[in-house]
């Protein structure tokens, strides 16, 4: 490990997790992992209200970890960063997974 390199790198890992930390930010990243999703799709999954739930993913869209995708007056989100999907591949194996196995 290059601790140099990490330091160079520390304030953007930094931003990356802040975004994650988020409990609803989460939930919407994880919803998201399953395939794109409208925000009525994805509040069903995330029950916020709806001005809640835009504003997370104004956030999230912002720091480039979800996109969108009009069709009609309908927008769908999709993950857009493949180290979000890592991530929260790795948060269920270790949350979720482990839940199931007890």
């Amino acid at each position: 490990m290059n601790i140099e390199q990490l330091a160079v790198n520390a304030e953007q890992a930094e931003q990356f997790l802040k975004l994650m930390a988020n409990r609803n930010r989460l939930m919407i990243l994880c919803s998201l992992l399953q395939g794109e999703q409208s925000v009525g799709e994805l509040n069903k999954n995330v029950p916020l209200a709806q001005s809640a739930l835009s504003q997370h993913l104004a956030s999230l869209r912002k720091a480039d970890m979800v996109m969108t995708r009009r069709d009609g007056h309908t927008i769908y989100y999709s993950l857009t960063d493949p180290k979000v999907e890592s991530i929260i591949t790795l948060l269920y194996e270790w949350f979720c997974q482990a839940e199931n196995t007890k």
